[in-house]
């Protein structure tokens, strides 16, 4: 039996199931969510949703969009469900694999059919690291060779034109992903994001728009923590969901 938490996100306005070991949601989805430009009408689908913590931090923010939550893990997307549920979000939860057409296509993913798409892909591909012996934790973690590609590209395949993409990666990744979306992709936004002032960034968050010829634009970076070792006051402020990377 899978032990579950009662988690409570940007200052206690979204509830969060989620299993109390394995993959669970923190920062990284804080800052995703964060980064996420949604208006009213828009279809936001979130990629890799597992118990739905970005998009319900989205929806948090903009109640009038039309959510869809993907994820593979049965057990996962029946969280996500119950999460939509205690979160009032009307949300549609696709169980799919992304990485394949016909599970995406048998679970009702068109292609163009988004706005807006939110993902923060699995870091690691077979061979790259040692793999977590918890089956969701390295599901959660890992793709098949050259999977980041394959999700990226399924991603952009589910924008309309001028839809945006908005994606958080590890910081040694930029130039692998850079180089996948530019095929699809411009007007893109890149943030790093450091830990403190005085270490090398461990993520970027990464946006950019469907068919669009505009340059890329390094934005400031973000600082996590301060010289005491507490997040920063912005840091602070995301968590909480007083403000956002718009």
């Amino acid at each position: 039996m899978v032990e579950i938490t009662e988690d409570l996100l940007l200052g206690g306005r979204v509830h969060l199931a989620q299993p109390q070991k394995g993959h669970r949601a923190g920062t990284d989805a804080v800052l995703l969510a964060a980064a996420a430009p949604v208006s009213p009408g828009d279809v936001v689908v979130d990629v890799g949703a597992a118990t739905g913590a970005v998009g319900l931090m989205v929806a948090a923010r903009e109640r009038d969009a039309r959510f869809v939550f993907v994820e593979r893990d049965f057990h996962l997307a029946e969280l996500c469900r119950r999460n939509c549920r205690d979160n009032a979000v009307d949300g549609v939860v696709a169980v799919a694999d992304v990485l394949d057409k016909v599970s995406r296509e048998a679970a009702g993913l068109s292609p163009e059919c988004a706005d807006l798409v939110l993902t923060n892909p699995p870091f690691l591909e077979e061979g790259q690291a040692r793999i977590s012996p918890d089956r969701r934790r390295a599901a959660a973690h890992a793709l098949p060779v050259g999977g980041l590609e394959a999700w990226l590209k399924a991603c952009t395949g589910l924008l309309k034109p001028k839809g945006r993409l908005v994606l958080i990666h590890r910081a040694e990744r930029v130039s692998e992903c850079l180089r996948i979306v530019e095929k699809w992709l411009g007007g893109m936004e890149l943030r790093f994001v450091h830990p403190s002032a005085d270490r090398p960034a461990i993520r970027f968050l990464l946006s950019g728009i469907k068919g669009s010829r505009a340059p890329l634009s390094i934005l400031p970076p973000l600082i996590l923590n301060g010289p005491d070792g507490r997040f920063t006051p912005q840091a602070e402020a995301l968590h909480r969901g007083e403000v956002t990377l718009l």
